[in-house]
């Protein structure tokens, strides 16, 4: 509980410090998209290696807690939201050991700026 309140008070501070400005976008380019910091936003790439390799992860680490022998197979969507770090919620599919029957699953992994991760909930999608 204590670790929950110092993220939120972390990402709160975040909120308030890190405000940008993005340079001016010439007159022929789309202006550009402010940042938000606390929203959550879809994922536009969820082939990209970082989030498929995120989606691994959450696996792997749900494997070591619960023991159930899931296999990941692929992110399939997702959301992220900027804080002191980055929040995913992602949708993976993955498939349960020796039977092979394929299942939807909901993860959500905070990932601080040095990449350190933490799984904060992981379980069957509805």
């Amino acid at each position: 509980m204590r670790a929950l309140i110092s993220m939120l008070i972390v990402a709160a501070a975040a909120v308030v410090c890190l405000c940008s400005v993005a340079p001016a976008a010439s007159a022929r380019e789309e202006p550009p998209v402010p940042k938000i910091f606390g929203g959550w936003k879809p994922i536009k790439n969820v082939d990209d290696p970082h989030i498929q390799e995120l989606g691994r992860w959450a696996v792997s680490e749900h494997v070591k807690q619960a023991s159930d022998g899931l296999v990941f197979s692929k992110v399939v969507s997702g959301e992220e939201q900027l804080v002191a770090g980055t929040n995913y919620k992602l949708v993976i599919q993955a498939t349960r050991g020796g039977a092979g029957k394929s299942a939807t699953y909901g993860a959500v992994v905070y990932e601080r700026f040095d990449k350190t991760r933490q799984l904060l909930s992981f379980n069957p999608a509805n």
